[in-house]
């Protein structure tokens, strides 16, 4: 089987693209914390870079005081783990 490199995402304005994208990021991050530099996410303005990285950065913060969100939920069904090692690979993580 052929390892899967990139996925595309295509959507109209609104439609919840910087969630969506903050999302797949922590789900790889967190599955491979080593390579957190090596995920590249593409959007079309700096503003919306911006945007993306705040929200990861904020979440990774939130998940690591014990604050698991909806998004947080569809992290651990995705990864297989519970809350308690969301908020300690979240900790790891935001501290690299």
């Amino acid at each position: 089987m052929q390892e899967k490199l990139f996925t595309v995402y295509k959507s109209s304005a609104g439609s919840g693209k910087t969630y969506t994208l903050a999302k797949s990021y922590l789900i790889l991050a967190l599955q491979f914390p080593e390579k957190y530099r090596r995920i590249l996410a593409v959007t079309f303005t700096n503003k919306a870079t911006q945007e993306m990285k705040d929200r990861i950065v904020e979440t990774l913060a939130e998940f690591s005081e014990g604050n698991i969100t909806d998004m947080g939920k569809d992290i651990m069904t995705a990864l297989a783990i519970t809350a308690n090692e969301l908020t300690s690979r979240s900790a790891e993580l935001l501290a690299k």
